[in-house]
């Protein structure tokens, strides 16, 4: 049994930054790749960032490189966004996801995860 629980989220003016944290209960999550994604209304769930479950490698979406840093810390769990210089199209619910196979790279499409937190919600404007 896997639970995600996203925290962090808030509202911001532009330029200002935020860190998003993910706890994960149950086994093995060392073994698994994470990655963030988000959602703004009206559009489709995208990419944001991801780590791999041997801590080195992480993946960017175009429009955060630069902005953005994830982490993880396996001993506590836990996986973190650190959200800079925030815009107002970063506006979006915020999901923590656990890849589907346990060893596996990390992926930037949907349907590579199958465990989804409920989101955290990012609001960003003046």
């Amino acid at each position: 049994q896997v639970n995600l629980v996203e925290s962090g989220g808030g509202s911001v003016q532009p330029g200002g930054s935020l860190r998003l944290s993910c706890l994960s209960t149950g086994p093995s999550f060392s073994d698994y790749a994470m990655a963030w994604f988000r959602q703004a209304p009206r559009l489709e769930r995208e990419f944001v960032a991801a780590i791999a479950w041997r801590g080195g490698g992480t993946a960017y979406a175009d429009s955060v490189k630069g902005r953005f840093t994830v982490s993880r810390d396996n001993t506590k769990n836990t996986m973190h966004l650190e959200m800079n210089a925030l815009e107002p199209n970063d506006t979006a619910v915020y999901y923590c996801a656990r890849r589907s196979n346990r060893w596996g790279p990390y992926s930037r499409h949907v349907e590579g995860y199958n465990y989804w937190g409920q989101g955290t919600q990012v609001t960003v404007s003046s």
